[in-house]
């Protein structure tokens, strides 16, 4: 969950809680009550912080979790108790094209091959022309296959494969940019800095390598849950979750044959406070 407050000028704040709303979704088909109790807790605390901000234009979005689950109805009615809006939910193609114009909002559009957006429940690739949508997520990759930490060789491989097949029918550009959003892509990044604590300054426009990347894949993959939550700079409620992103990454750079990925900390909630400036 993260809340973005802004005036188009400046930043008031950036918040992020890591509440696991979409565990189990894949299996279950629902949003879990003690992962819908977690979220509201954290959107009572972005309802709070909007209040003693003054904000007069609110807006909410709701993505992968919460389009496949049969009880999203009852959660958004929950959510828009806490938030003072109802979330909307949207399609993968709004939220990736969410995801592009955050991306490129500080870079030249023109240089930019395609905008790789890793959730919990979904993957879009999103270039100038069309959005691709993979249901495939950090989460989704855990409840399915990645279960199990340290993973034995031959699930860590399944993943890898079953990540690969579902890319696998993506297109890409040719040439460019190619630009990692969201939680899995900066994380990693401030894994890769070896940050003492996370810091998105650092964190924005860093570049990941495809060598630099199996590296951190093979270190988490040797890891417990414990041991990963001990990673200075990741938020522990990322630990569980964290190895199937990677997994999920590693597939990305070798879909688009990049070089390296240029990871950008301005994403969907960037893409959509600039529609919301933009509104008379």
């Amino acid at each position: 969950m993260r809340l973005l407050i802004t005036d188009g000028r400046a930043e008031d704040g950036r918040w992020v809680e890591v509440t696991g709303l979409g565990r189990g979704v894949d299996e279950t088909g629902r949003l879990a009550e003690p992962a819908i109790e977690r979220t509201l807790e954290a959107l009572q605390m972005f309802g709070a912080e909007m209040d003693s901000s003054g904000v007069d234009v609110r807006a909410a979005i709701a993505t992968s979790a919460t389009r496949d689950a049969e009880n999203r109805a009852d959660f958004l009615g929950r959510a828009e108790s806490a938030l003072g809006v109802r979330p909307e939910v949207i399609s993968g193609e709004r939220e990736g094209r969410l995801a592009y114009a955050g991306a490129t909002s500080d870079l030249d559009p023109e240089t930019v091959a395609v905008v790789s957006d890793i959730g919990g429940g979904s993957t879009e690739f999103v270039d100038r022309c069309r959005v691709t949508s993979i249901d495939i997520g950090s989460v989704r990759l855990t409840d399915r296959i990645l279960g199990e930490r340290p993973p034995p060789s031959e699930m860590l491989s399944r993943a890898r494969e079953h990540v690969a097949e579902l890319l696998a029918v993506v297109e890409m550009p040719a040439g460019g940019e190619v630009v990692g959003v969201a939680g899995t892509w900066t994380s990693l990044a401030g894994i890769d800095l070896g940050l003492e604590r996370y810091d998105r300054d650092l964190v924005h426009h860093h570049r990941l390598t495809p060598a630099r990347l199996r590296g951190l894949l093979t270190r988490l993959a040797g890891l417990t849950v414990e041991e990963t939550a001990a990673i200075p700079s990741l938020d522990p409620a990322r630990a569980p979750v964290i190895l199937a992103g990677a997994v999920v990454a590693e597939a990305v750079m070798t879909a688009t044959g990049t070089g390296s990925v240029l990871v950008s900390e301005r994403d969907t909630l960037d893409g959509l406070a600039a529609e919301l400036l933009a509104l008379p």
